[in-house]
């Protein structure tokens, strides 16, 4: 455990230099293709360096982190565009922040209540209530924080827990630690820099359908960074091509794509085995039936809407029932679960090493 600590203190020395030096030249180097060529070099060492961390928790978060969030921010700042170019005098901390943490600025004078706007969603945002803050999103968050112990501690029983009820378990485990790791991203953030954050998850178990889930409630940083660098630019490709009505539809399809494969990428990360692309057909699956909800709310015109409760069940099953066939088999079969649970273990005894020396140095032991 310690060599991999150290393994990770390391890459991420490199990406912090790395960002310091595309940081010294977005006021030397012109946006275009000067500084493109200037800051691939990065891209591609932000590739490479979680190639370096063979950790689950350690390298799974580190090439969610670089490989994509911050590659995507990078590839938005050699054109001028991004959380990286929207303010000329950013300081370093920030711009720092700002590649490799999940966070999205509160835009000021934005009504808190109203969602962003994302790839994945085209213009939809009534069903969707505003996302929890103060003392009861502490509250929430110690909730989950709660449940995922207990989740793990049901692990110790996994032989005798049903095959499908231990996929049920990896769903909810998968969404709390997503949740509260973005979160600790978020409170840092906050705390050091000042920031008044957007919200990364919005209750995606009361989606009313796809477009609302994916849109609106299931990890609304990648949305955020989706949108500019995938679902825009296709849509104004589409708008002379196919018009600006039926444009959204390939843009929604080609962020999908781009979500499958970045998701391949991070899988490979975590087993290092060739992909068999489960986990693209997922995505891909997903993308289609969202384009055909899109295109038939256009048709209808919301003239026709099924009831909440029906179609929340709806959303969430259809959801669940495609992680359970497509998705989350995978973690079983690279074996991420029992990695995770080796890890733990190490971790705990590691902080039980570390807390007996320190009782040993103590006056009077």
């Amino acid at each position: 455990m310690e060599g991999e600590i150290l393994n990770f203190i390391k890459v991420w020395i490199s990406v912090l230099v790395s960002l310091c030096f595309c940081y010294s030249i977005r006021n030397v180097v012109p946006k275009g293709t000067k500084r493109l060529l200037s800051v691939l070099p990065v891209v591609c060492l932000f590739l490479y360096l979680p190639l370096k961390i063979s950790s689950v928790h350690l390298g799974g978060s580190t090439a969610f982190f670089i490989a994509w969030l911050a590659n995507f921010k990078v590839l938005l700042f050699a054109f001028g565009k991004g959380p990286l170019s929207s303010d000329p005098s950013i300081s370093l901390p920030l711009f720092i922040a700002l590649a490799c943490l999940p966070i999205k600025i509160q835009q000021k004078g934005k009504n808190k209540e109203t969602p962003s706007p994302n790839p994945r969603r085209d213009g939809q945002s009534k069903e969707n209530p505003a996302p929890r803050r103060g003392k009861e999103g502490l509250r929430n968050y110690a909730v989950k924080g709660v449940l995922l112990a207990m989740l793990i501690r049901a692990y110790d029983y996994s032989d005798y827990i049903h095959p499908n009820v231990i996929l049920i378990m990896y769903s909810f485990h998968v969404y709390f630690l997503l949740e509260i790791l973005l979160a600790v991203g978020a409170v840092l953030a906050r705390n050091f820099l000042g920031l008044e954050l957007e919200p990364q998850f919005n209750e995606p178990y009361l989606a009313t359908s796809l477009q609302d889930f994916w849109g609106c409630r299931w990890n609304l940083v990648v949305t955020s960074i989706l949108r500019p660098t995938v679902y825009e630019p296709t849509r104004a490709i589409g708008s002379h091509l196919i018009g600006r009505k039926w444009a959204p539809l390939p843009a929604v399809f080609a962020t999908f794509v781009v979500s499958a494969i970045m998701h391949e990428i991070i899988f490979y990360y975590l087993g290092r085995v060739r992909p068999n692309w489960e986990i693209s057909w997922f995505f891909l699956l997903h993308g289609f039936c969202l384009t055909v909800e899109i295109a038939l709310k256009k048709v209808l015109n919301d003239r026709w809407r099924l009831p909440k409760m029906i179609s929340t069940m709806l959303t969430v099953g259809f959801v669940m029932s495609t992680g359970f066939w497509l998705f989350f088999p995978k973690f079983v079969e690279y074996k991420v679960d029992v990695r995770a649970f080796e890890e733990y273990a190490e971790i705990g005894a590691y902080m039980k090493n570390v807390s007996q020396s320190i009782v040993r140095v103590l006056p009077g032991h």
